[in-house]
């Protein structure tokens, strides 16, 4: 039986806390090991204890989850980010930041129990969820963050798979579209994430639609 998944909690409300860590506690797949109240004691935590993913609530006092997110990105540990509101531009920036994805603070039990096991992973919590609405409705109001240019060092395949990633295909699912094997795609991605600088798939998003390689409310370039 493999280890659990080592959680920590980062949120400002004591309730919402303790609410979280009796929740995750009901799965023997998880570990509470610390919570933190604010995004600045959620950096020291992460880094003393070194689990395998945060929680984080984005908005919290003397460091919010943004930057504490920016702050563990050279960490290896996953974030998944925890809002009140589902477009909100803080959360945008949090993904841009590193975050596997997010949730809203009423999601189900089990909807949050999937959440963790996915972005702990290292999968983006991106289709069909909200968060690409979030990514789409937010470069557009922000179009061009990122210059098409950035995209040459990709192959014409290796552009292929942003854009299919970008509107949401898991790994199976664009092996299925190109014809091609699951470790196939697996090598496509890892080269993407290099070639782009990128740590994950959400932020594999992210850089698509700010290029313009995919376009919200629209088709792909």
């Amino acid at each position: 039986m493999s280890a659990p998944l080592r959680l920590v909690i980062a949120d400002d409300h004591e309730l919402v806390r303790a609410g979280y860590a009796g929740l995750l506690a009901t799965q023997p797949d998880f570990e509470v090991v610390g919570t933190a109240k604010d995004g600045a004691e959620a950096v020291r935590v992460c880094r003393e204890l070194t689990p395998d993913l945060v929680l984080m609530d984005v908005r919290m006092p003397v460091m919010d989850g943004i930057e504490a997110t920016a702050r563990l990105a050279d960490t290896g540990i996953r974030v998944l980010m925890l809002t009140t509101f589902d477009l909100d531009e803080h959360v945008y920036d949090a993904l841009g930041a590193g975050a596997g994805g997010f949730l809203l603070k009423d999601v189900t039990a089990e909807r949050l129990f999937d959440a963790v096991r996915v972005v702990a992973a290292g999968e983006a919590l991106l289709a069909p969820t909200v968060t690409r609405r979030l990514i789409a409705e937010f470069a557009r109001l922000r179009p061009s963050a990122r210059p098409a240019a950035d995209l040459a060092a990709l192959t014409p395949r290796e552009t292929q798979v942003l854009r299919l990633i970008a509107e949401g295909l898991s790994n199976p699912e664009l092996a299925a579209r190109l014809h091609v094997s699951e470790e196939t795609v697996k090598t496509h991605v890892s080269r993407i994430l290099a070639k782009l600088g990128l740590r994950d798939r959400t932020q594999a998003v992210v850089a698509a639609y700010e290029s313009g390689l995919v376009v919200p409310g629209g088709n792909a370039r």
